[in-house]
């Protein structure tokens, strides 16, 4: 309870000093002058002013505050080494029940850093700053942190903290950690598919002196090379980018001899999006036709494919002696093209071409021997491929997946996705296959022909092979047994997906990994790991997943969609993880390439240390190199600019407190105010009297 007295004045406060003024004047003369009553009439000139000013007593009844302390319990991933987590566990019960014993003190505990390593490394400030916002300054205590002192939010100075108060931290751990680490000194984002880009990086060895370590730089789990380096230097690494998307390259150090402390930050991972610089493509047209302009306006409208396109007017019906040569204003450069620079293009497209004697049956060969190197050919046939001058009739015969009858099929069908072409890449999900009829317009011809090999993916009437696809070597081949193509271009009877087909098609024989038939794929999802089975069979086998830290768990996938197999597991590390079916290997990596959380793991006071002092407070550590703990008491301090000693730490105890009722009692109002006057007047009237 508090006492005081407030004044709430009658008159303006100018009249109120100027009423005080004349009362002193008048009193100080009376006195002065030795007046008989002076003292009597002062009273009474001093209650009049005091009337005016309306003077009340006040009573506070208040109810004190407890002080706020917090402990913050850091939950990082590197608190998960050595026995870091056994000690956080060990000094958080102690110090619950130290601080449950001082009395008007409430403590908040708080866990943080959970997912800090895959933003900006540990955030314990932060939540620290969370916990109290709600809390006035004068009511913190302190703050204790349980943490292995590697801390990436430590404010610059204490005025940063928002509060006056001890700052303590217990530091778990040993002395004496060792550990060995990949310094990435720059590492590219991007590289040109079929180039080599350059990663520099450094290894560190801490705690120990600098020795002799292995690498071993992967790509996509495939060993590029093995080197011996030494710690400290600074090492470059060529990386070959053999395909678009994403390449993920592997480098890992040999662990420390002697054991070290984790080998999780032995490893950096760096992930190079492929990019093609341009995609060289051959369109060579044998005649003019209507469905010629798809095809190339296709090509032209992607600005990542450099076109060369040649078209033959001339029709293989006439025979008229005519030179080849002769045949037009630029000489179709056949050599070239087909021998001489046939491997610069990344795909061949012959569109209804048949053998005219433009092109020598030698480069056929020349042709089959680019797929069966790597090459992409695509054959968009008509009527040529069912004639005898058909490219069948050549040396392109080994690579090319049907071989037709010599009937053509003139007549209305729907072109439809076969069983197989539901699950591929290439066909699966078109709009409008899964409507009956197929919500797409008719073609009218259908070139016939017996499939070889490959795989059929769309289908015409009687279940003919329409669209094949097939791998020949290192290259592959499709062929296409109709060119009415261009009416889904042309829009009629309401067109259809021709620029999904055709642009699917170009990237799969372009060897775009995201159309790889079979292919086994992960990625994050928020904090879950998608793992995605692509596959043509009918059944695929459970997935093994590897965690950064080598854990495995057996994922069995469910179906999704024809062809399309998935299941979900959760990624609660960060780092490098591996799934395989024992064919397939696929690798993702959680989090930022390189956590700032695992770039130094070796336990620290000095981080901390600074902060902490200038506070009063004190950052040591709770066990010894055996691993002995010993946790410091914890004491409520009134007054003090230091907050610790040898086996102690103390907390700044506050005596705030809140208001919870006021009492007002006024002096001259009412009775007791018409008393006061009216008997000093009285009593000056009385010794007047006299």
């Amino acid at each position: 309870m508090g006492l005081g007295i407030t004044f709430s004045p009658l008159v303006p406060t100018e009249i109120l000093w100027a009423a005080i003024a004349v009362a002193a004047v008048v009193a100080a003369l009376l006195i002065y002058a030795r007046s008989r009553g002076a003292i009597l009439r002062a009273v009474a000139l001093a209650f009049t002013v005091f009337a005016l000013a309306n003077p009340s007593l006040t009573r506070e009844d208040r109810e004190g505050l407890p002080s706020v302390a917090v402990v913050v319990v850091d939950k990082s991933p590197s608190q998960n080494f050595g026995d870091r987590t056994k000690q956080t566990e060990a000094a958080r019960a102690a110090l619950t029940q130290r601080l449950g014993r001082i009395p008007g003190l409430e403590v908040r505990t708080v866990e943080a850093g959970q997912a800090d390593g895959e933003t900006d490394g540990t955030r314990l400030f932060s939540a620290l700053s969370s916990t109290l916002a709600d809390v006035p300054p004068d009511r913190v205590a302190g703050a204790i942190f349980i943490t292995d002192g590697r801390v990436h939010d430590v404010p610059a100075d204490a005025a940063q903290l928002g509060f006056t108060a001890p700052v303590h931290a217990l530091i778990t751990g040993r002395p004496g950690e060792r550990d060995r680490r990949i310094v990435l000194v720059s590492a590219p984002r991007f590289g040109i598919v079929g180039q080599s880009q350059t990663i520099v990086l450094r290894v560190e060895d801490q705690g120990a002196a600098p020795a002799e370590v292995q690498l071993a730089v992967r790509r996509d789990g495939e060993t590029l090379e093995n080197r011996s380096v030494g710690a400290g230097d600074t090492v470059r690494v060529q990386v070959p980018i053999p395909h678009a998307g994403q390449n993920i390259v592997e480098i890992e150090a040999s662990t420390m001899e002697g054991g070290e402390l984790t080998t999780i930050n032995n490893r950096a991972v760096v992930a190079i999006d492929g990019v093609r610089d341009k995609l060289r493509v051959l369109l060579v047209s044998g005649e003019p036709h209507a469905g010629e302009r798809t095809w190339r306006n296709l090509l032209k409208s992607d600005a990542s494919v450099d076109l060369v396109h040649f078209t033959i007017l001339r029709p293989p019906e006439k025979q008229d002696g005519t030179p080849i040569n002769e045949l037009s204003l630029i000489a179709f450069p056949t050599r070239e093209l087909f021998q001489q620079k046939i491997n610069e293009f990344n795909l061949i497209i012959f569109d209804r071409y048949a053998r005219q004697g433009v092109l020598p049956v030698i480069y056929f060969d020349n042709i089959a021997k680019y797929v069966h190197d790597g090459g992409a050919v695509l054959v968009a046939a008509g009527p040529d491929y069912a004639s005898p001058t058909s490219i069948w009739r050549t040396p392109l015969d080994v690579v090319l997946p049907a071989e037709p009858s010599g009937r053509t099929i003139e007549g209305p069908f729907y072109a439809r996705l076969s069983d197989l072409g539901k699950r591929h890449p290439v066909t699966r999900g078109l709009e409008g296959a899964n409507d009956e009829p197929p919500h797409w317009s008719r073609w009218f011809r259908l070139v016939d022909a017996r499939l070889d090999k490959g795989t059929a993916v769309m289908q015409g009437p009687d279940d003919k092979p329409l669209l094949l696809l097939s791998r020949e070597g290192e290259g592959r081949v499709a062929l296409l047994l109709s060119d009415h193509i261009w009416l889904w271009a042309r829009g009629y009877e309401g067109g259809g997906p021709h620029l999904d087909l055709l642009r699917r098609l170009s990237h799969w024989l372009m060897k775009q990994p995201d159309l790889e038939e079979e292919a086994l794929r992960v990625s994050v999802t928020g904090r879950d790991l998608e793992v995605r089975r692509q596959s043509m069979a009918d059944t695929v086998a459970p997935v093994t997943v590897t965690t950064p830290s080598g854990q495995t768990r057996t994922l069995t996938l469910d179906p999704t969609e024809p062809g399309v197999w998935r299941g979900v597991t959760p990624a609660n590390e960060l780092g490098l993880w591996r799934a395989t079916d024992g064919k397939l290997t696929a690798l993702v990596n959680v989090g930022p390439a390189n956590p700032r959380e695992f770039a130094e793991v070796t336990s620290s006071t000095e981080v901390l240390a600074s902060l902490a002092n200038a506070t009063g407070g004190d950052a040591r550590r709770i066990a010894d190199a055996a691993g002995n703990l010993s946790i410091p008491r914890v004491l409520g301090v009134r007054s003090s600019d230091t907050f610790k000693g040898d086996d102690w730490i103390g907390l700044k105890m506050r005596d705030a407190s809140v208001v919870r009722g006021i009492g007002v009692l006024p002096l001259f109002a009412g009775l007791i105010g018409l008393l006061l006057l009216v008997g000093s007047l009285a009593a000056t009237w009385m010794r007047e009297g006299r």
